[in-house]
C-alpha cells in the first residue's frame, strides 16, 4: 500500500495542556534522574564493586520489622535508602514471572543474573558508602533465594505473638488502601472478595496460596499471612550461613529495648553507641505504629478480640513453635 502524499495528510495540532507536561521541570528531572540511575547501573556491570554482607531484616508485617530497620539505620557504615523495594523484586523475580504463585522466592529460584540486577540496583543508588540495610516485607518469604543470591548477607528475623500480630494486620487491612498491593503489582489475575466483598485486593503480601483465601474471613487472609511468613523464613533458616541468622523478638522490644538492640548491635559486628542506647531506652515512649498508637502486649484483648479468638486453633502449632504459651 503507498503513502498519500503528504500534501494530503494533516497533522492533528497538539493540545496546549500537552506542551506544558512536556516542557515540565518535574518530568525534566525525573527522566534525567532516570537516565542517570540506568547510567550507574551500566557501570556497575563493567567494574562490579563488592556489596558486603548486606543486612536484610525480615519477618511478618506488623511485627516489628520497621522499628526494628529504624533502629539499626541510625549505626555507623550502614548505608539504606529508608524505603521497601518491592518493585525491584517484581522486575527480578515475583508474581509476573511465577505464574502469580505468590511473592515468594526460593533457594532453587535465584539465579546469578538476580544478584547482579539487584546489586546494580542498589550501587546506582547508594554507591558503597558501607554495609546495605534492607527491610522489605516480601522477604520474609524470600529467605533463601536471599540467602543463595547473598551467601555472606545477615537475617534479622523479627518474630512476634500470633495474636497481637494477627490482630495488627486485620488494623492494617482496615487503614484505606495504604498497604494494598494493586499500586505495586497492578490487578490481580483472580477476584477478591475478602470479608464479604469488603476487600476487592490484598494487602501487605501476596503468600503462597492466596487464592484459597479469596472469599474467606479477614481474620482467617490474617492468620495465614502470620503462618506463612513465619513459616518460610523458619524453614529457609538453614540456608543461611552459620552465626548470619540473628532472632529478636517483637515482645522483647517492649520489655527491655536496650539490651535486646545492644545484643542485636554487637551480633552484626555494630557500634552501640551512647546516642543510640538513649534513642532504645526512649523506644516504648512513643508510639512505632501508624495503625493502632503506641506498642503493648495482649492489644488484640481489646482491638480484636472475636476475630483473633476465632482463629486460635489455627495458630497454635505455630505459637507453639515460636514459644508463645
Amino acid at each position: 500500500m503507498t503513502r498519500p502524499p503528504t500534501d494530503h495528510v494533516r497533522a492533528a495540532p497538539v493540545p496546549a495542556g500537552r506542551w506544558r507536561k512536556y516542557l515540565s521541570p518535574e518530568l525534566w528531572h525525573k527522566n534525567l534522574v532516570h537516565l542517570h540511575l540506568r547510567g550507574r547501573e551500566a557501570a556497575w556491570r563493567l567494574w562490579r564493586p563488592p556489596l558486603r554482607e548486606p543486612i536484610f531484616v525480615v519477618g511478618c508485617s506488623r511485627a516489628g520489622t520497621t522499628v526494628t530497620y529504624e533502629t539499626l539505620a541510625l549505626a555507623e557504615g550502614l548505608m539504606t535508602l529508608g524505603y521497601e523495594t518491592p518493585q525491584l523484586w517484581h522486575r527480578i523475580w515475583g508474581p509476573w514471572h511465577n505464574g502469580w504463585a505468590s511473592e515468594a522466592a526460593t533457594w532453587e529460584e535465584a539465579r546469578p543474573e538476580h544478584a547482579a540486577r539487584a546489586r546494580a540496583w542498589w550501587w546506582a543508588r547508594l554507591g558503597n558508602r558501607g554495609r546495605l540495610l534492607d527491610k522489605t516485607c516480601i522477604n520474609v518469604m524470600r529467605v533463601g533465594y536471599l540467602a543463595r543470591l547473598f551467601p555472606d548477607a545477615h537475617f534479622v528475623y523479627v518474630h512476634r505473638d500470633g495474636r497481637d500480630n494477627v490482630s495488627s494486620l486485620i488494623d492494617g487491612w482496615r487503614k484505606g488502601d495504604h498497604f494494598a498491593l494493586r499500586q505495586y503489582l497492578g490487578p490481580l489475575p483472580e477476584p477478591v472478595a475478602i470479608e464479604h466483598g469488603e476487600f476487592d485486593d490484598w494487602r501487605f503480601f501476596l503468600p503462597p496460596g492466596w487464592r484459597d483465601y479469596n472469599r474467606a474471613s479477614l481474620a482467617e487472609v490474617c492468620a495465614w499471612q502470620w503462618i506463612q511468613a513465619n513459616t518460610l523464613a523458619l524453614e529457609a533458616r538453614a540456608r543461611v550461613a552459620p552465626g548470619h541468622w540473628h532472632v529478636l523478638r517483637y515482645e522483647d522490644l517492649l520489655e527491655d529495648p536496650v539490651g535486646a538492640f545492644e545484643r542485636l548491635y554487637g551480633d552484626l559486628g555494630l557500634a552501640f553507641t551512647p546516642a543510640i542506647r538513649r534513642h532504645c531506652a526512649e523506644l516504648g515512649r512513643h508510639a512505632t505504629s501508624i495503625v493502632s498508637g503506641p506498642p503493648r502486649k495482649e492489644k488484640w484483648k481489646e482491638r480484636n478480640p472475636e476475630a483473633v479468638e476465632s482463629i486460635l486453633e489455627r495458630i497454635a502449632p505455630l505459637q507453639a513453635r515460636l514459644g508463645y504459651a
